[in-house]
């Protein structure tokens, strides 16, 4: 499994204790202090689509889900390359993305700089949460104060930026606060659909704040699963499926 979304450890975790399978989740190693599940586990990359269909035969996997984050289509276009080219059955889980409600002022943008552009010429106060891979992109606007939320410290190198050092999942009130306390003028969000992170965009709401909303990346087509209970249905098809093969 490939890991580094809250889904791919509780799916791990519902895995541990079922004598049918035996479970590796595979995490990226961008983020320190991993929250770890109760199977197997590694961290690293593995050299590309090819590295990762060696992987994948030499270890003797029967199948792989790709868990990661909707933005992290590079191993997700790997994952389709490594499977097909070992024929080996995979699904990729792939949340719901948010959509406006009444009430929210969404600004769409296709790409980190189209939203560091988006966010305007004028100084304005900026709550960025978008992880730390990306924040470069906002070089490009360093007039803007930017509140840069993150699971672990870095350098944005950028003028006028402050770290806050937090992991979600965030209540709404706590996020309301924070705005407010912070006097954010607009937020840039990436669309990763979680619930987990899904208050800033209902405070925002309540507080009237615009949204430059990242959309996600076009990722390769794969069999898709929207919740656990449809991979783990996967799963356990893929393994009747074994069974009836003598497998």
């Amino acid at each position: 499994m490939l890991g580094g979304t809250t889904e791919a450890r509780l799916l791990a975790d519902r895995l541990a204790g079922d004598a049918r399978f035996n479970v590796l989740l595979s995490f990226a190693g961008r983020t320190e202090n991993l929250l770890l599940p109760a199977t197997k586990y590694r961290v690293g990359g593995f050299g590309g689509a090819s590295g990762l269909a060696a992987f994948l035969e030499r270890e003797g996997f029967h199948a792989l889900v790709d868990a990661t984050h909707p933005f992290a289509d590079e191993i997700s276009t790997n994952a389709v390359e490594a499977t097909q080219s070992r024929e080996i059955p995979m699904i990729r889980l792939e949340r719901p993305a948010w959509q406006s409600q009444p009430g929210d002022r969404f600004v769409s943008a296709p790409h980190m700089m189209a939203a560091a552009r988006a966010i305007g010429a004028e100084p304005r106060r900026v709550f960025l949460t978008i992880g730390r891979q990306e924040v470069g992109a906002f070089k490009a606007a360093p007039q803007h104060d930017y509140l840069i939320r993150a699971i672990n410290a870095f350098d944005p190198e950028l003028p006028r930026a402050r770290l806050i050092l937090e992991r979600g999942p965030f209540a709404l009130g706590a996020e309301l606060a924070l705005l407010e306390k912070e006097r954010i003028e607009v937020i840039v969000s990436k669309n990763s659909g979680t619930n987990a992170t899904y208050a800033k965009i209902v405070a925002a709401r309540q507080l009237g704040l615009p949204v430059i909303m990242v959309e996600r990346p076009r990722l390769p087509a794969a069999p898709l699963a929207h919740s656990l209970d449809q991979l783990a249905n996967w799963l356990d098809e893929l393994h009747q499926a074994s069974v009836r093969r003598g497998v």
